[in-house]
């Protein structure tokens, strides 16, 4: 029998409820696992009124299982939360998915594994159980991202627009948690649309001074804007592999939006390359004064910079001041 599966929402709003007596959530996004298992174990516990006993897979010996999931003399049948099923040793895992086929009465299991190859022989056991499976998968396209905001905004019964979002994110990076947060910060404590300008003024500066705003002004062939944001994102402590993480990504998407046929649609484009609609319109607004062997010099620059903030200079600065020279020298020649 198939075990139902469902995917985590972007707010990972998945299950509310556990339709069975065993949950397996699967996928290293610590902090949507977190939330799916918080939201599991309380409805349980709201069902039956049972205690909550949780270990980790590595923690477990051959045998533990037998105790944990028996009710004690004046408590109703265990709440079992085991993390990290993946670290259980073998013995380990056989009991596991032994008990997860046939759980005690009355007993809830909520399980998390990580999802990749440790442990494997596990999760494909526990698949075939017909237990309730939620995917937690690991967010890193940045349209995933944006959904997530909007997802935690409307969460909150707030709005928050294009502009707000794209700020948000460029102002946090792409920590999941940290996003959360910001979003949790924001809805608390602003009110009406959140958009470009109110997240701006509510982290002072560091929407602008974050290493893509300084890629941005470089790209676009603007000196002393860029030296200007990179002084400040250095100031208000943007790491310097950051910048060159976001230089890098601005030269290549630039190439690869140059090289793309003139007729595709942004959204095609966005789709094939991994980036929103949004950053392709504004990387073809970037292209003018851009030549292929312009955009070789320039990541030649930024590789050289990279080396030099990672170890091999003294001077992270002045190391991406000269990739930044480089990049706008670059595109104004022809």
């Amino acid at each position: 029998m198939a075990s139902p599966r469902a995917a985590a929402a972007a707010t990972a709003s998945g299950p509310a409820t556990a339709s069975g007596p065993v949950s397996v959530v699967v996928g290293d996004e610590e902090l949507l696992v977190e939330r799916v298992v918080a939201r599991l174990v309380a409805a349980a516990v709201a069902d039956s009124g049972a205690g909550v006993r949780e270990v980790t897979g590595g923690g477990l010996n051959p045998g533990d299982l037998a105790s944990l999931t028996s009710p004690s003399l004046f408590d109703a049948a265990p709440v079992v939360v085991i993390t990290g099923a993946q670290d259980a040793g073998k013995e380990v895992a056989e009991e596991l998915a032994a008990v997860a086929a046939a759980p005690p009465a009355d007993v809830r299991i909520v399980i998390t594994h990580a999802g990749g190859a440790k442990g494997k022989a596990l999760l494909t056991g526990l698949t075939r159980t017909g237990a309730q499976v939620v995917d937690c998968p690991k967010i890193t396209r940045i349209g995933d991202r944006m959904t997530f905001v909007r997802e935690e905004f409307r969460a909150a019964h707030r709005r928050i627009d294009d502009s707000g979002v794209r700020a948000l994110i460029d102002a946090v990076g792409s920590d999941l948690r940290e996003i959360a947060s910001a979003c949790a910060q924001l809805a608390a404590d602003t009110t009406g649309t959140v958009d470009q300008t109110v997240v701006a003024r509510y982290y002072r500066g560091r929407a602008e001074a974050s290493g893509f705003a300084v890629a941005d002004q470089a790209m676009e062939g603007h000196l002393t804007e860029a030296l200007e944001v990179l002084r400040w994102a250095l100031a208000v402590g943007v790491s310097p592999v950051l910048i060159t993480s976001a230089l890098a990504q601005g030269v290549r998407l630039v190439g690869r939006v140059g090289a793309a046929p003139r007729g595709q649609s942004a959204a095609a484009l966005a789709a094939e390359l991994g980036a929103p609609p949004w950053r392709i319109d504004k990387v073809r607004r970037q292209l003018r004064g851009w030549t292929s062997a312009g955009i070789a010099r320039s990541l030649a620059a930024v590789a050289e910079a990279d080396a030099q903030v990672k170890g091999e200079g003294t001077n992270p600065g002045y190391a991406l001041e000269v990739a930044i020279r480089t990049i706008v020298s670059s595109r104004d020649s022809r």
